[in-house]
């Protein structure tokens, strides 16, 4: 085939990294940065658009030259920001927050800076041990055992969400089990978690092979406390074996998206030991709450599990995305995951001597996300982290008293981290159908305002309002007057019914 000839001059001095005009730019992007910071308040919380605002505005097709950078930070601001629900905002208590930082930023910017593609030790020697030592850090911190270290037998990996970190897992689970009865087994394979754990667990069963119908999501009870039981996992697992099935994994939870509900970590894990199932602890929110000796109890039976990952861009300030995955056995992934392609063989590699973090991922690259975890810990040490997670759960406990004092509010779940589970509930003679009524609308209210951004969840029946402190810029004030507002929701609520 010919080549297509431009009818266009060729601009011979194109350079598309001028340290000069990096730093320029840099400077002015940092500047309109830092006024987004200081400014998040003016915005709406929850976006206000409507659906193809922005498709309707933007041209068809990219430019054909180079356009002004001033003319591009004009766009920024006039076009997409009017299209964001600010994640960062002080007033945004949905879901959980995905936090933020200067040091988190800046190591984000290093990362981003030395574009590392890190798939095994020799693609960069600096970037494989700095993330296995402040994995070790993190463990550390944990007071998890030596055996999750790679100081002791095991060791830990930087995924980028949860859901990756699952199905890693349920890889070599799913593998371990395989080798045993034979891979044509897999329709055998049961997997066990409760009704609260995330729907991506689910999806991560079916990316894995395990039939639908292998999913046993057991169900909890407000009287628990959501929490799994070990006498039901017990029954659900023995019921399964006397068919004839196979027991390969279970999910436990440590802080459920809906309530935060926690399973008990050593009677459940017990169970599992019993029929050789693969034990993973998600604690992708509240794990970081266990840097404080006063939440570490959580984790009692640690030792008895075979992996855990938290989340540390949920509540340790290192922006998204960052998912912190340990495992007692790291052979048990590496036999799973493992691909040696002629290219990318290496003396280093071949003598088992390092670690090739590309056989701990699905992927093969990955980026330098261990610098931004290195800048947060040494730029702030642990014991501003534990301030900073006991700032936000000393505000959630206030927000929770609040509502207590509400006559017309009531706590549906107790509180343990800083998430409040609330719901609007004027009277006795409020039945199901018409307390959701209330609370949707009451919840629709509030975020229309674009003052507050709050979401909702159905547990046990009844439609639930989440109130999620987190968010890094959050103070007393904030919490306090989103308390009025829901209040004045209320009022306004009630004279229209």
């Amino acid at each position: 085939m010919g080549r297509i000839e431009s009818d266009q001059p060729q601009n011979s001095h194109f350079n598309p990294l001028n340290p000069e005009e990096f730093r320029k730019r840099a400077h002015e992007m940092v500047d309109f940065i830092a006024d987004y910071f200081q400014n998040i308040e003016s915005y709406p919380v929850l976006s206000q658009v409507q659906l193809g605002y922005l498709r309707a505005i933007l041209p068809e097709n990219a430019p054909e030259r180079p356009e002004p950078f001033e003319t591009i930070l004009k766009d920024l601001q006039n076009q997409i920001i009017p299209g964001m629900t600010h994640w960062l905002s002080p007033n945004f208590f949905a879901f959980f927050p995905s936090t933020v930082s200067r040091a988190g930023f800046l190591g984000e910017m290093l990362c981003t800076c030395f574009n590392t593609v890190g798939f095994n030790w020799l693609a960069s020697p600096a970037a494989t041990e700095l993330e296995m030592t402040v994995m070790d850090w993190l463990a550390d911190m944990l007071k998890l055992p030596e055996s999750f270290m790679f100081q002791g037998s095991g060791g830990g990996v930087i995924h980028n969400t949860t859901s990756e970190a699952v199905i890693v897992t349920l890889i070599a689970a799913r593998d371990k089990a395989l080798d045993l009865i034979g891979s044509d087994d897999v329709n055998k394979l049961v997997v066990y978690a409760s009704d609260q754990t995330h729907s991506t667990f689910a999806k991560a069963c079916k990316i894995v092979g395990i039939p639908p119908t292998n999913i046993r999501l057991i169900p909890t009870t407000l009287a628990g406390g959501f929490s799994l039981s070990p006498s039901e996992l017990r029954m659900a697992v023995e019921t399964d074996v006397a068919s004839g099935l196979v027991p390969v994994y279970l999910c436990l939870n440590l802080g459920t998206t809906s309530t935060t509900a926690i399973d008990p970590i050593e009677p459940l894990a017990c169970v599992a030991k019993e029929h050789g199932m693969w034990v993973h602890v998600d604690a992708a929110y509240a794990g970081s709450a266990c840097i404080c000796p006063e939440f570490r109890h959580h984790l009692n039976g640690i030792e008895l599990v075979d992996s855990l990952s938290l989340s540390p861009h949920k509540w340790l300030l290192t922006f998204l995305d960052c998912c912190c995955l340990w495992v007692q056995n790291p052979n048990s992934l590496v036999k799973a995951l493992s691909t040696n392609p002629e290219y990318l063989r290496n003396k280093q590699s071949e003598s088992d001597s390092v670690v090739d973090f590309k056989d701990w991922q699905l992927g093969t690259g990955r980026r330098f996300k261990s610098l931004r975890l290195w800048l947060i810990f040494r730029s702030y040490g642990v014991v501003n982290l534990q301030t900073h997670i006991r700032s936000d759960v000393r505000m959630a406990k206030m927000f929770e008293g609040l509502v207590r004092s509400g006559p017309r509010f009531e706590i549906v779940v107790p509180r343990e981290f800083g998430l409040v589970c609330f719901r609007f509930y004027p009277g006795e003679n409020c039945g199901f159908e018409y307390s959701k009524m209330l609370n949707r609308k009451l919840l629709d209210w509030v975020n229309s305002t674009g003052r507050v951004y709050m979401t909702h969840t159905k547990v046990g029946g009844v439609y639930v309002l989440r109130f999620a402190v987190g968010a890094t810029l959050t103070d007393d004030r904030h919490v306090a007057a989103a308390w009025e507002l829901i209040k004045e929701g209320a009022d306004a609520l009630l004279k229209t019914i």
